[in-house]
């Protein structure tokens, strides 16, 4: 009986001890599921492998003539895996022996930690085998071209233990001309994680082909946010293609700096101004400047794009509409008055300043900006029907949107012409620049049509979109209209607007001038829901092209003065501007009527480049060119050609080093790498010949390393 009690006991304190047991296991699961779940689930998430994104490089922006507007620079950012196989071994030899100097090499170059902080802080890594510590993040290519040459960083990934991810950084070299047109490339981060785009001007227009695709690599996610690439796993991406526009850099730093003295001499709101080629449409130059908080200015805004009532710019769409109509000729006779009032259709319209004479002829009334008298005009052609105007003005490309290679582009607006009370008024009011809003360009291509004789053309930014150098589309003067308007009339205003500027309100503006121009001045009182009519903000602006008999550029100033301005008039403010504007261009690129005879060399050109000795014989034999050489038979010469003499000198480089590859083909350059039997692994970048290597000549050859070549 005893012995059975003592089975039995052992029995039940088993059982207990497993039922203990098993309690503890099943709370210990309900306390990691419950209470540690969230940690444990995110550390599963972060082990496991995963593809990510390879940014493709973005295209770049350039002028006419290939000055880069806007591009992406590299940026590198540096990280230690502490558990590379060439870091570990030997117990850590390689990176005791180096860490001391590398740290040194570090602060000596950067300067923002002592040589003893970094070795420390790297020491301490490494004892805890971080396998993605962050060194340094968006080092510039300069920056990343002395680093590589540091103790450690020196010998190549796998020994060293260095992950460099390359990304970009969009510049735009020449700050302020042009930004606002150009536009910004940027991203910014939503709440939900999600990557939102935020580009404006041409970066929006064609962000997708500026875009390129993107690639994918897998990387090895160790810790929470840490991951790490895996080799060999990546799809390379595809870079954005570049786009030319149809900028000229001077022309636009001409027009810029031009509007910007005008702007800060009278603290203007601010300013706007268009260079267009007369012949074809290509936009030459846009300038848009804005007075930020602290008085200065800034492109901040596409002003040239923003609707406005334009003011007395707009009489020249009712001048050729009147003459189109034949209500009028150019040289019929109106009564104006002796005051600066008048009533017309039970309207008192107002003139900024009392007529020369009580009648003037129809083309009179246009240079001395009558509005009396183009609001008379206007009725005798449109009382009976309002809404033609709109009609004429729908011909004059004043109506629609344009079809400019930006987006958000608005449309202009007109007061209701078809209204039982209010047509009629309206009608005088758009016939001289209120109750309709149009943007300066809009007035500017309109104006270029009158220079180009009656042809309008599609005004357009971009000239051709490249791939790699090579043309992916290419785009053409296209014309909008043949004709918007009869040649005779066309002729008679011409007429009208030269003798604006030899008689009329732009007359003290160009006195002087050494060549004709022709154009129109415009004033207008503001009301834009900002600003009313009381608080005495004005739009003073100048169009028109030049030379006026021959024109081969047309130009828009616009200026919109602060509140209480003493000076507000267009003759005044947006005149001067286009005065320098096409003083300027004038003497730059205005071709002379006369021929000049010039001595010009046999050839005024330089040129140079590299390659092996061999193929350049061969090449020069084929072509029955001759050279200089003092190359002392090098097997890779450096050729420098000018006035048709062909120099040749010996490619050097220290002895045992890197070898000078630059102004050399590609295939050249990989015969002399491959030349070295250092199992170098090349990376080449761009096209054409090379101008970047990222071991610079002389320096020391670690086998294995990588080698960057920049071809352009």
């Amino acid at each position: 009986m005893d012995t059975k009690r003592d089975i039995l006991a052992r029995v039940y304190l088993s059982f207990i001890g497993i039922a203990v047991l098993g309690f503890l296991v099943l709370g210990r699961a309900v306390y990691i599921q419950r209470v540690e779940g969230s940690y444990w689930r995110a550390l599963s998430d972060s082990m496991r492998q995963r593809f990510v994104s390879l940014d493709a490089q973005r295209g770049t922006i350039y002028t006419e003539n290939g000055e880069m507007l806007s591009t992406s620079i590299p940026t590198f950012d540096v990280y230690f895996d502490f558990q590379a196989d060439g870091l570990k071994e030997k117990k850590g030899k390689r990176f005791n022996e180096k860490i001391d100097s590398f740290a040194r090499a570090m602060s000596a170059y950067f300067g923002d930690r002592s040589a003893a902080t970094y070795s420390s802080e790297l020491k301490a890594a490494f004892q805890r085998g971080d396998r993605y510590y962050s060194l340094k993040k968006k080092l510039s290519f300069d920056q990343y071209k002395a680093f590589r040459n540091f103790p450690l960083a020196n010998l190549g990934r796998n020994k060293s233990g260095l992950i460099i991810e390359v990304s970009s950084k969009r510049l735009v070299p020449y700050g302020m001309l042009a930004s606002r047109t150009v536009g910004l490339s940027r991203e910014h981060i939503l709440s939900d994680g999600k990557v939102k785009k935020m580009n404006v001007g041409l970066e929006k227009s064609y962000d997708s082909l500026l875009s390129g695709r993107d690639g994918q690599r897998m990387v090895q996610y160790v810790a929470p946010g840490t991951a790490v690439p895996i080799e060999g796993t990546e799809t390379e991406p595809l870079d954005g293609k570049d786009i030319y526009t149809t900028l000229d850099l001077a022309i636009q730093d001409i027009t810029e700096q031009a509007l910007l003295a005008k702007v800060q001499q009278i603290e203007a709101l601010y300013g706007t101004a268009i260079v267009m080629e007369t012949a074809t449409g290509k936009i030459k130059a846009i300038a848009n400047l804005g007075r930020r908080p602290d008085g200065s200015y800034w492109e901040d805004d596409n002003y040239a794009l923003r609707n406005t009532e334009p003011g007395s710019t707009i009489k020249l769409a009712t001048l050729l509409a009147v003459l189109e109509k034949r209500t009028s000729s150019i040289n019929d006779t109106v009564t104006i008055g002796s005051t600066t009032k008048g009533l017309v259709a039970s309207k008192w319209v107002t003139d900024a300043e009392r007529s020369p004479k009580p009648i003037l002829t129809v083309q009179e009334c246009f240079s001395h900006s009558s509005n009396i008298g183009m609001s008379r005009l206007a009725l005798k052609a449109f009382g009976n029907k309002p809404t033609e105007i709109r009609d004429y003005l729908k011909r004059y490309g004043l109506v629609d949107r344009l079809p400019i290679d930006l987006t958000d582009l608005p449309s202009p607006r007109i007061n209701p012409l078809d209204q039982k009370g209010s047509s009629v008024g309206n009608m005088l009011w758009i016939s001289f620049g209120y109750g309709v809003q149009v943007s300066p360009l809009h007035t500017l291509t309109f104006y270029n049509a009158v220079a180009n004789g009656g042809k309008m053309m599609k005004p357009y930014l971009v000239s051709s979109i490249r791939q790699g150098g090579v043309a992916y589309r290419q785009f053409v003067p296209t014309v909008l209209a043949n004709s918007i308007a009869r040649a005779d009339v066309i002729e008679s205003a011409r007429r009208s607007l030269e003798a604006v500027v030899t008689e009329g309100t732009g007359r003290r503006a160009f006195k002087d001038l050494p060549f004709s121009v022709a154009g129109k001045t415009g004033t207008a009182q503001v009301w834009d829901g900002t600003y009313q009519y009381k608080d005495g903000v004005y739009q003073a602006s100048f169009a028109g092209y030049f030379p006026a008999d021959r024109p081969q550029f047309s130009c828009i100033v616009l200026i919109r003065t602060k509140p209480g301005a003493s000076d507000i008039y267009g003759g005044t403010l947006a005149a001067p501007v286009f005065r320098e504007i096409a003083t300027k261009l004038h003497a730059m690129y205005v071709v002379s009527p006369q021929p000049v005879q010039l001595a010009i060399k046999k050839d005024s050109s330089s040129s140079q480049y590299a390659g092996s000795r061999t193929s350049l014989l061969r090449v020069y034999s084929a072509m029955g060119m001759q050279q200089i050489d003092s190359s002392a038979n090098a097997s890779f010469v450096a050729v420098r050609a000018e006035h048709a003499a062909n120099q040749w000198q010996a490619k050097k480089s220290a002895t045992g080093g890197m070898p000078d590859l630059r102004d050399m083909s590609l295939r050249d350059a990989v015969l002399q790498v491959e030349q070295l039997r250092a199992n170098i692994q090349l990376e080449v970048r761009g096209k054409g010949k090379i101008k970047n290597q990222s071991v610079l000549p002389g320096a020391p050859i670690a086998r294995g390393s990588k080698l960057i070549l920049e071809l352009n």
